[in-house]
């Protein structure tokens, strides 16, 4: 029994045990509470209010439960006993007639089990009461925010079946039972509970700390974790409705069943740029599996490294990678192994940092024996296609360039990593300085340094700007602007950190580098060794050939290795990739036994032939003699493309002439650094020059186009990074294409800003193309210096918000030569529109204007018919998909009886049902520019187009009304095309 006084007695501990966990654990106790019927509809509405602290929560919860007497007091306690018995069983024991006639009683009765069977399954769900109309399209966005996890979209879900009376909640009632129901474990072995929890164990202290970018301290992952902008990859090119904007997902949804490319494959893959946080997305996952928080439907989750993967070197079996160099069981190891083999979909297996594997993915072996050892790139090989532990889940993380179409033919759903949000961002910042007022001076520096703010998108430039704070507020004006300058800040930050209080200079001086320059070519040296030699952990032996000392690695660059074997010398690595990168740089410009004509392999990034840059080269540039092994020549042609793709971009920039002083300072030598420089712009210039000559001349009729490649975005950053107007300038020289194509390229802002500084420099306008890329508002701002050589410019797809239109639009409508503008599928509304509708009533060149896709409704059609009615030369805009009513058709209908120039006006996809489209009739009637109307997929009937019809019998200039999927009978549709042959039903 518990009286309210013993109840009352232990509040403190009350709330302790209610806030120790998540906020799932508390809602689990709420679902409990909510199903005896403790707590009513009203109590559970205040109880879940979305951003309050979980310990206000917690005590309302308590004083909720205190004022429904002892009884009430006694369930609160057995509710939090049963939300902890949850945590452990994968399948709650519920039963309930999916014809019950009080559906929405029998949903909550049974809420807590409901709640479990559906979180699995939430997405397909909210898919299906979607298309059968129980749910409207934004009430599955609003349950879809990133910000709630699976569990409490299953919850939200049974809220609104509550409160909605069409249905759903017979529907959930009925559905939810046919779900299949997660196996639970049928087996009594005390070997596999024991195994089970000794993994649990060895995950979670595996993954507890972030440790990936700092050896100095450990953070808690579980308070720095900070979402990205994770995007589902969807084929282009099918047939459909007009191709949406990926949609950006929440890590619960990696297993989701939406997207998938091949849906009999296993593998799940997560691709992004180095630094853009795909290693801390992993290990954020499996922290939340090893404490009960999510991905519960695996029993079984078994991380792996590829960088370390590729050091073994003797063959091994399946059960040999799963136990000797995972976790190992300590008794019935093949009972534990064969209940593996046997369930398979509850397992899960997780390779980070494939294009760290030196091996490149091949088909060709087949190895199906899951006992026979073979070598490790055939086992990971085989595993990844399926024919090793099938219906396993794989995720396996790497950066773009290492993927091949050979490998996406194995993959079930892949997924882009596109960094933080702005949001995202400031989030990231809070979490770090949590002191009053520092985080708000750092996020005011950031919006007040475009080219700052712009690198901070990958995790690790927030990284290093949370970890420099001191520094860059004390700098004021002086911020970085360059990766390498962010490198270079946080050098200086460490070798402070590492020099005596009373000796530290204020800032990267050169007796401060003189002072650690072995230290750093050490690490150089090593670096690049590791590059070359496609090895990313070192170990004893590899770091005492490189001369690399304690002392070396007590600066804090090296620190030891994740999931090493415990023993007296740990293996070691970077920080992070790009860490060794910037080393291997720092090497190439400041060793004495590097030639200056060494760097032309650098710039051909690997074997001659065999990379886009390679190709781009002259042959001149590269000898074709064969290189000393271990020279510097030999491992710059044997490392990956990609990791020479960045040391490139980083020596251009120690090269600049901002930073060749300091180190000239250091080496004693500026006519060394000097031949380095100029063997390092002749190899850009040559570069872009050699595949601008490359280009295929232009078909007939049509403008010189050319479609880059990410090897040509590499080119362009270095370029950036070395900072010479006057190198850009001859490096564009040689550019005669009327279209840039730089679409799916992995575009950022740090990439915007570099085309910028390089494209502005062209002698002739250019179309520039950037869908499908992450370029968001801070791009679009690091873009306004080009947009004067700008016919057209392209950004659909690309995460832009209303504050990124502002900026755009008060540069871009004022230049005369921009003729196109297409803003297709970003996250526009009224007030971008409004602000897109006050530009262009001063424009007079506009003639393509691409707006589908955003959420402009019927403020913003209202805003932009007003100011296009008189508006001379646009022929085409596109409004499709904007959530448009008939008052915003209306308004267009006034436009049209004003405009001479409109030619096609494309409305799919909208709301205007008769009203709407009865509107436009009428303004067509005064109409005679417009030659193409689209309206399908508008919800309009027979009466909405027999408005049309009476309004094509006076104009004779409309060729083509578009009406495709509106609610036409077939007796209708084929009465309606018979009237008139221009209605295209």
């Amino acid at each position: 029994m518990c009286t309210q006084e013993a109840f009352q007695a232990q509040r403190s501990q009350l709330v302790g045990l209610l806030v120790s966990g998540s906020l799932e654990g508390f809602e689990s106790v709420l679902d409990w509470l909510l199903s005896w019927d403790v707590l009513s509809w009203e109590d559970y509405e205040s109880l879940s209010l979305v951003g309050q602290p979980l310990s206000h929560l917690a005590r309302h919860l308590l004083d909720t439960v205190w004022k429904k007497g002892a009884w009430g007091c006694e369930q609160l306690v057995a509710a939090v006993r049963e939300a902890q018995a949850d945590s452990q069983s994968p399948e709650l024991p519920g039963h309930w007639d999916p014809h019950s006639p009080q559906p929405a009683q029998d949903l909550q009765s049974h809420r807590p089990a409901i709640v479990r069977r559906l979180y699995s399954h939430v997405e397909g769900v909210l898919d299906l009461a979607h298309e059968r109309g129980f749910i409207s399209r934004y009430e599955c966005d609003e349950i879809r925010l990133p910000i709630f996890t699976s569990s409490q979209r299953a919850r939200r879900l049974l809220d609104l079946a509550t409160v909605k009376a069409n249905g759903l909640a017979a529907f959930l009632l009925q559905h939810v039972q046919e779900l299949p129901v997660l196996l639970a474990l049928p087996f009594q072995d005390a070997a596999c509970k024991k195994f089970m929890s000794k993994l649990r164990t060895t995950v979670s202290a595996q993954s507890r700390f972030l440790n990936t970018y700092d050896g100095a301290e450990n953070l808690c992952l579980e308070e720095i974790y900070t979402e990205n902008v994770l995007e589902i990859r969807t084929e282009l090119g099918m047939a459909g409705p007009p191709q949406q904007s990926p949609a950006t997902l929440g890590l619960e949804e990696l297993f989701s069943t939406r997207g998938h490319l091949n849906k009999d494959a296993d593998t799940v893959l997560v691709v992004g740029e180095a630094g853009s946080g795909k290693s801390t997305l992993l290990q954020q996952l499996h922290l939340l599996w090893a404490a009960g928080r999510d991905f519960q439907e695996f029993l079984f989750v078994f991380p792996f490294s590829c960088r370390q993967l590729q050091c073994l070197a003797k063959p091994l079996s399946v059960r040999a990678l799963l136990f000797e160099h995972c976790c190992w069981p300590d008794l019935g190891q093949q009972d534990v192994f064969q209940f593996l083999l046997d369930h398979p979909d509850r397992v899960l297996l997780t390779f980070d940092g494939f294009d760290e594997f030196r091996f490149r993915f091949t088909d060709g072996e087949r190895h199906c024996s899951p006992t026979d050892p073979t070598s490790v790139q055939n086992l990971l090989f085989n595993l990844l296609q399926g024919n090793l532990l099938k219906n396993a889940r794989k995720v396996l993380t790497s950066r773009p360039d290492a993927v091949s179409a050979l490998l996406r033919k194995y993959v079930h759903t892949e997924f882009t990593l596109k960094g933080f949000s702005e949001e995202g961002i400031e989030l990231y910042l809070r979490k770090c300085h949590r002191e009053p007022g520092l985080a708000d001076r750092l996020i005011s520096l950031l919006r007040a340094t475009s080219a700052l703010h712009g690198l901070c998108h990958l995790p690790v430039f927030s990284w290093m700007v949370s970890k420099c704070h001191q520094e860059l507020l004390l700098q004021g004006g002086g911020s970085p602007k360059t990766t390498t300058d962010m490198y270079l800040l946080i050098l200086q930050h460490f070798l402070l950190h590492a020099s005596p209080p009373d000796s530290a200079p204020g800032g990267l001086e050169p007796g401060l580098l003189r002072g650690r320059l072995p230290t750093l070519l050490h690490l150089g040296q090593l670096a690049l060794w590791g590059l070359g030699t496609c090895c990313y952990v070192f170990s004893a032996k590899q770091l005492q050939a490189a001369h690399v000392d304690s002392e070396d690695i007590s600066l804090g660059f090296l620190v030891r290795a994740k999931r090493a074997v415990p023993g007296s010398a740990p293996p070691m690595e970077f920080l992070h990739i790009t860490f060794q990168c910037f080393f291997a740089a720092f090497y190439l410009v400041l060793s004495a036994d590097v030639p200056p004509s060494s760097l032309r392999y650098l710039f051909s990034c690997g074997r001659p032939g065999s990379s886009l840059l390679a190709r781009l080269l002259p042959a001149m540039c590269v000898q074709g003699s064969r290189c000393k092994e271990d020279s510097v020549e030999a491992l710059l042609q044997e490392a990956e493309p990609h990791n020479l793709q960045i040391t490139a971009a980083f020596l251009a920039g120690l090269l600049s002439r901002e930073h060749r002083g300091l180190l000239a300072k250091c080496q004693g030598s500026e006519t060394a650094l000097r031949q380095r420089q100029a063997c390092a712009r002749w190899c850009l210039a040559r570069s872009l020059h050699k595949h601008f000559h490359s280009i295929p001349p232009a078909v007939a009729g049509e403008a010189k186009s050319m479609h880059a490649m990410p090897g040509f975005i590499w080119l362009i950053r270095s370029l950036y990074e070395m900072q010479e107007e006057r190198l850009a300038q001859e490096a564009v020289r040689g550019l005669d294409v009327g279209h840039l194509k730089l679409t799916f390229c992995s575009v950022g802002p740090a990439e915007c800003a570099a085309m910028a500084f390089v494209l502005r420099h062209l002698r002739r306008p250019v179309a520039l193309q950037l869908d499908h890329n992450s370029v968001g508002d801070v791009g679009v701002e690091q873009l306004l210096p080009c947009l004067s050589v700008c016919t057209a410019l392209y950004l659909r797809d690309n995460n832009i918000s209303d504050r990124g239109i502002c900026q755009l639009i008060e540069r871009a409508l004022h230049c005369e030569q921009l003729q196109k503008l297409a803003l297709g599928n970003n996250h526009i509304t009224a007030a971008g529109a409004v602000v897109l509708a006050q530009g262009l009533r001063a424009n007079t060149s506009l003639q393509f204007l691409g707006f589908w896709g955003n959420k402009v409704g019927d403020k913003g059609a209202q805003a932009l018919a007003e100011a296009l009615g008189n508006h001379p030369s646009l022929k085409w805009l596109s409004l499709v998909g904007n959530s448009i009513g008939s008052a915003g058709a209306q308004a267009l209908a006034v436009m049209l009886e004003k405009n001479v120039a409109l030619e096609e006006l494309c409305l799919e996809e909208n709301h205007l049902q008769d009203e709407g489209v009865c509107s436009l009739a009428e303004g067509l009637q005064r109409n005679s520019s417009l030659k193409v109307l689209k309206l399908s997929n508008n919800c309009i009937t027979y009466r909405g187009a027999e408005a049309l019809l009476q309004t094509l019998e006076r104009n004779d200039t409309i060729l083509e009304v578009w009406l495709r999927g509106n609610t036409f009978s077939p007796e209708e549709i084929e009465k309606l095309s018979h009237r008139d042959a221009r209605l295209l039903l």
